[in-house]
């Protein structure tokens, strides 16, 4: 539930005036947070993965500011799906080169995300992603594919990723260069069902998703992280953007059934009929993770 206007205070990133939760973690610590606090909270099973990585205190542009963010629960939900190269390239900047399975066929992602405990506070975000080749590669394609689909370190780029906080949107379009905006945006997965819906300008739907979650493995914290580099431009310049999740407990399927994906109207719907999906080949649902995103950093892509 969102806060109130009573429940709130105002705070400024680089000139942009936010409502944050009065008195959650970003009113109380400002991305410094203590996590002997976060870790006497039920909710998070731990914060040994976030001792082993100190905050750096970075310029930005919203202002002077801790890196990474830490987020100590999280949920998400994932559906892999295969594209037409052409239609791929059609949406990438030509720096960005689609990372092909095969003979015009790429990979493409719709993600629902919940962040239960976060230094930025609970929000919820969706996206829909394109996979692509890192910058600045010299491997041949299919060694790249072998590594993204062995999730240990996959690059993307970004079409639309709404969030359903202010603070959120103003660090990751300002901050990050992602094409984030605030809408009304459901995320609720557990055991036994993912489900998420986001609501367009006119609060109809936008995006949907209902599907049984796959059985869930449990890992012990630091066995099994994985990473992304997110491609975005700021100020015109490329950066990427680099985050570690630490999952502790996940399941997926390969060609889910009694699959439902509603695509309706909106931003969100007509990204994702621009990639004209062909098929989805796997759905990935994560019911225990933590995360660390790092704030960009400057990087050259092959042109």
């Amino acid at each position: 539930m969102s806060p109130t206007r009573q429940d709130t205070v105002e705070v400024d990133l680089g000139g942009h005036l936010v409502a944050v939760p009065k008195g959650g973690l970003y009113d109380r610590y400002r991305m410094n947070t203590d996590l002997d606090d976060v870790a006497a909270d039920p909710r998070v099973s731990g914060v040994d993965f976030f001792r082993q990585l100190p905050k750096t205190r970075v310029d930005s542009p919203i202002g002077p500011t801790l890196t990474p963010n830490f987020y100590y629960r999280i949920r998400t939900a994932r559906l892999v799906m295969l594209a037409s190269t052409r239609a791929i390239r059609s949406r990438l900047p030509k720096e960005l080169a689609p990372l092909e399975i095969g003979p015009g066929l790429g990979l493409i992602s719709v993600m629902f995300f919940r962040y239960d405990v976060c230094d930025i506070d609970f929000y919820t975000e969706a996206a829909v992603a394109i996979a692509v080749r890192p910058a600045r590669h010299g491997r041949l394609g299919f060694v790249d594919l072998l590594a993204g689909l062995g999730n240990d370190h996959l690059h993307s780029y970004v079409l639309s990723l709404p969030v359903s906080t202010d603070i959120a949107q103003v660090r990751g379009h300002v901050g990050y260069g992602f094409p984030k905006w605030v809408t009304e945006l459901d995320v609720d997965i557990d055991g036994h069902q993912a489900t998420a819906r986001v609501a367009n300008e006119a609060g109809e739907t936008d995006l949907a998703l209902s599907v049984a979650t796959p059985a869930q493995i449990r890992y012990r914290t630091g066995d099994r992280v994985s990473t992304l580099t997110s491609y975005t431009t700021i100020h015109g310049a490329w950066h990427s953007t680099l985050s570690q999740t630490n999952v502790l407990s996940a399941g997926t399927a390969r060609f889910p059934r009694h699959l439902d994906l509603r695509v309706g109207r909106g931003r969100l719907a007509d990204d994702l009929r621009s990639l004209k999906p062909i098929r989805t080949v796997q759905l990935d649902v994560t019911c225990e993770a933590q995360l660390a995103l790092h704030m960009p950093v400057p990087t050259s892509v092959q042109s």
